[in-house]
């Protein structure tokens, strides 16, 4: 059935394919239960508590696809263990202009350069409290990415940050700091140790025990990867996410290619290096979140192995179909057997 869905979504320009595909799952939200058995897998054995959490699987949704974060309800009905809502930023922003999502079908793969566009912090956490108040809130965890207005200067970003996460708090199981996407100039910068520890320090404590994980580039060398992950341990991060989209065209053919972060199977093997990179250097201090080219149980199996806890999903979504979740739970219960 998807595949056919597939093909006309496929037709539309991507952003708008995008758009006509959450549109017609908020429609569908309240039938999603009647599909359970196809889309969800319960079983106890796949239960996972990670920094005090308890996620019903551990398959996820990644930021980027939720940006506006209006389908907590439906993430949970469609088989995910827990959903990241976001990027969020404390102003509200249009984003990149347009064109800025990019599909490459024979790679299986995505360029975009959206640039985080939302309705801002405050907006946002209005419409949560709305879909907190109706019941259209689910039991899975639900992580809000936050990121830097576009418009604030890297040196207010810390106040930037910490305005969305007042506002988002009463909404967040955790947070996820979003300081790796390519597509807000200069944010990168925030990875190096001295602005990122003044920026993840203030926002543990503003999160007053709420689990705060910081999400790194795959793009960052050696050193500069562990110079992060030591600062966030030090700052008091509960847990690391591995990895954003890339800078890198490896994996596609030679040509020219739109600015923009590239996800999906050409970005899986360089974020399971990063992936074992963190884990051997990390050696289990906090729990890893692994994204990056995940479509397959093959992949998820990967990622455990390279010391995820949990795994999330994006890429692999679009091109697999709503029911990827249930088909990497499945995997996963057989491997437990």
């Amino acid at each position: 059935m998807y595949s056919l869905i597939k093909q006309m979504l496929f037709q539309m320009e991507p952003e708008t394919a995008h758009k006509v595909a959450l549109s017609s799952l908020r429609v569908l939200e309240p039938l999603l239960p009647l599909f359970s058995p196809a889309l969800r897998v319960s079983d106890p054995r796949l239960e996972k508590t990670i920094f005090g959490l308890t996620f019903p699987n551990p398959i996820g949704l990644a930021a980027g696809l939720d940006k506006k974060g209006q389908l907590p309800l439906a993430w949970e009905r469609v088989g995910f263990g827990f959903a990241e809502l976001g990027t969020f930023t404390a102003r509200a922003q249009e984003g990149n202009s347009a064109p800025r999502v990019f599909r490459y079908p024979d790679q299986k793969a995505l360029i975009n350069k959206m640039g985080f566009p939302n309705p801002g912090s405050a907006e946002a956490a209005q419409n949560l409290k709305l879909l907190k108040e109706t019941g259209h809130w689910p039991s899975i965890p639900i992580g809000i990415n936050i990121g830097k207005s576009k418009v604030t200067p890297l040196e207010e970003a810390v106040e930037d940050y910490l305005e969305s996460m007042s506002y988002l708090k009463p909404y967040a199981d955790y947070f996820a700091v979003n300081v790796s996407s390519p597509n807000t100039p200069g944010l990168r910068k925030l990875q190096e140790a001295k602005p990122l520890k003044k920026l993840l320090t203030a926002l543990v404590k503003e999160a007053k025990g709420k689990p705060v994980l910081l999400k790194l580039a795959p793009d960052l060398e050696d050193k500069p990867l562990k110079e992060a992950a030591s600062t966030a341990l030090s700052a008091g991060c509960a847990g690391l996410i591995a990895t954003n989209t890339t800078l890198s065209r490896r994996g596609l053919p030679s040509g020219k290619y739109p600015e923009g972060g590239l996800s999906g199977q050409p970005l899986r093997k360089k974020a399971t290096e990063i992936l074992k990179s963190l884990s051997r250097f990390m050696k289990g201090k906090v729990p890893l979140v692994a994204v990056g080219g995940v479509f397959t149980p093959e992949d998820v199996l990967e990622k455990l192995e390279a010391g995820a806890s949990l795994v999330q999903v994006y890429t692999g979504y679009i091109y697999e179909g709503p029911f990827l979740p249930a088909r990497l739970c499945r995997s996963l219960l057989k491997v437990k057997k």
